[in-house]
C-alpha cells in the first residue's frame, strides 16, 4: 500500500495549486482519503475528505468554499484543487487512507503518504 502526495510548491497569495494523491494496492471504491496539513510550529490538522463509494465529501471550516476534494478512480488518484490561498494555508500536505467511512480522526487512517510542502508567500 503506497500513497504519494505531489503538487506542493511555492505560490503568491490569492494563487492556486492543485495537490495529487496517488495511490495503490487499494482500491478508492473502499477506503476515504483525507488530506492533513502541518503549519510550521503547529499539530497537524484535517483538512478535507472524501468517502469510499458515494465520494461524499467534507472541509474543514477554514478552507470551505476555496478548496476542492475530487477523485479519478481509474488513476488510482486523489485531488485538492486550492484556491484564493494565503499565507495561513503554508503547510506541509499530508494524504492518507482509511477503511472507515468519512472521518477525521487521524487514528481512523491506516495508511499514509509523505507529505508535499505548501508555501503561501509574496
Amino acid at each position: 500500500v503506497q500513497l504519494q502526495a505531489s503538487g506542493g510548491g511555492l505560490v503568491q497569495p490569492g494563487g492556486s495549486l492543485r495537490l495529487s494523491c496517488t495511490t495503490s494496492g487499494f482500491s478508492l471504491d473502499y477506503y476515504a482519503i483525507g488530506w492533513f496539513r502541518q503549519p510550521p510550529g503547529k499539530e497537524r490538522e484535517p483538512v478535507s475528505c472524501i468517502s469510499a463509494g458515494d465520494g461524499t465529501t467534507n472541509y474543514a471550516d477554514s478552507v470551505k468554499g476555496r478548496f476542492t476534494i475530487s477523485r479519478d478512480n481509474a488513476k488510482n488518484t486523489v485531488y485538492l484543487q486550492m484556491n484564493s490561498l494565503n499565507p495561513e494555508d503554508t503547510a506541509v500536505y499530508y494524504c492518507a487512507a482509511t477503511p472507515s467511512s468519512l472521518t477525521y480522526r487521524s487514528s481512523d487512517y491506516l495508511y499514509w503518504g509523505q507529505g508535499t510542502q505548501v508555501t503561501v508567500s509574496s
